[in-house]
């Protein structure tokens, strides 16, 4: 009798069938539900705290940009799409998925 052999290991780029590129999986938690880079978050706009059902954003005084000042979330994105510049992430859980 042969001993089975080990699985592949999967891929650590999820599968896209249509050919095109392939987005990294993570492999952390985030731990907020929104993250907002910095360093693509336009001084001055506005557009996330604007569209939030929850008005879980804000603007830093001191900054002039966004960021989540309260731990509670919808997971509902619009704050994601209506970001021009990428900087906004909602980071949906995996049971959310």
């Amino acid at each position: 009798m042969t001993s089975p052999t080990a699985p592949t290991p999967p891929s650590r780029k999820a599968g896209c069938s249509d050919g095109s590129t392939p987005i990294p999986l993570v492999d952390y938690r985030a731990q907020v539900p929104v993250s907002v880079d910095q360093s693509l978050c336009i001084e001055g706009c506005n557009l996330c705290v604007q569209v939030c059902p929850l008005d879980a954003l804000a603007i830093d005084p001191e900054t002039n940009k966004a960021y989540m000042h309260v731990d509670e979330c919808w997971y509902c994105g619009p704050c994601a799409d209506r970001c021009p510049t990428g900087a906004v992430t909602v980071n949906i859980p995996y049971l959310v998925r």
